[in-house]
């Protein structure tokens, strides 16, 4: 689970340690959280590294402001998922009594730490005009000294403050949503398998910003008990998941047919699978959703287990063969699973 970074009464910031994840460094991935309670407004930062924000429980405005582009102000609500290149700057507002959480997941290999985000904040104590002199903000701003002070001296919050419920922030522009975002739990489905599960994928055909930003992402939504087809990233990318909703069971298998993990899963663990690491997962009675990137715009994945899988394009012979079993074997093993693909539902 994440930890605590800094926050208060408008709201707080959480981060996975690499420390504790050392995954996360090796794989050069940065995961953190961001909570905002009514009146929340994180405040104006750029980033280190390339995200995918996704918005896990909640609703508001955000504002990006892409390298020499004007602001876009957008609506979020749960479900939404959002590109963010290097070089964005952005904030985030809850108007709402709902808390709006927020999750980032991102590219770290061109960040300062490995596996972890850093933010640079426009304003504030630890924000970037502090660090100048009062001589060189008012050169560059055509300033009054007097007015630098007030400028720079007047927030006294720290990454998150609380705006008074009178007010007004920009209003979001419909208009501006669309490019900027899209709603994975609205959008059309890559994959729909009737009590096995749902599948979006964000990719450069639906949300073009992934492409800067060199992350795919999807929604996978595993129905009560279904189980999800073992399976792995044939294109050497790292999978960083997290579980938006439900809980069930997670298996990893590895070099030399080692399972490296057996575990349980629930509602805001984080957890990773490394490159060609085959992973199956199977959902409580109450299902499990997941929100995971994958380092590559475009990824593409093998799975080993229903009709699309590599058993069934593989010849008899040479199934007996690897097996070492008879041809009575053989012919069980592939005649089931002819027509489900990816999720098998509960079996009754």
């Amino acid at each position: 689970l994440a930890k605590k970074l800094y926050g208060g009464d408008g709201g707080a910031y959480y981060a996975w340690c690499p420390n504790e994840l050392p995954m996360l460094r090796e794989g050069n991935i940065g995961a953190g959280k961001l909570a905002l309670e009514k009146n929340g407004f994180a405040l104006p930062r750029y980033s280190d590294s390339a995200k995918v924000a996704y918005v896990l429980q909640g609703s508001g405005v955000a504002g990006i402001v892409l390298p020499e582009k004007e602001e876009k102000v957008i609506p979020i609500k749960k479900g939404d998922a959002i590109a963010l290149p290097f070089g964005v700057v952005t904030w985030w507002y809850n108007k709402q009594d709902t808390e709006l959480v927020i999750l980032f997941l991102g590219d770290t290999s061109k960040a300062h730490k490995s596996g972890s985000f850093t933010d640079f904040f426009l304003t504030g104590p630890n924000g970037i005009f502090t660090g100048f002199s009062p001589e060189f903000v008012g050169r560059a701003w055509d300033l009054e000294e007097s007015t630098v002070k007030t400028l720079v001296g007047s927030q006294s919050g720290n990454g998150i403050v609380r705006l008074d419920s009178n007010f007004r922030m920009p209003e979001p522009k419909i208009e501006h949503y669309n490019g900027m975002a899209l709603n994975c739990e609205e959008a059309p489905l890559d994959v729909d398998i009737k009590n096995g599960g749902k599948v979006v994928v964000l990719n450069t055909k639906n949300l073009p910003l992934v492409g800067e930003v060199g992350l795919g992402a999807d929604l996978v939504r595993l129905d009560g008990s279904a189980m999800c087809s073992p399976g792995f990233s044939c294109d050497s990318a790292l999978q960083v998941t997290y579980i938006v909703r439900g809980s069930g069971r997670v298996q990893v298998v590895g070099v030399d047919g080692k399972r490296v993990l057996e575990t349980r899963l629930k509602a805001g663990d984080l957890f990773i699978v490394p490159r060609f690491f085959v992973v199956s997962k199977i959902a409580d009675p109450e299902g499990m959703d997941w929100f995971s990137i994958i380092t590559t715009p475009n990824p593409i994945f093998t799975h080993l287990a229903g009709r699309t899988s590599v058993w069934k394009a593989l010849s008899p012979e040479v199934l007996q063969a690897a097996f070492n079993v008879p041809a009575d074997v053989e012919d069980k093993f592939t005649s089931k699973r002819k027509a489900e693909e990816i999720f098998f539902p509960p079996q009754n």
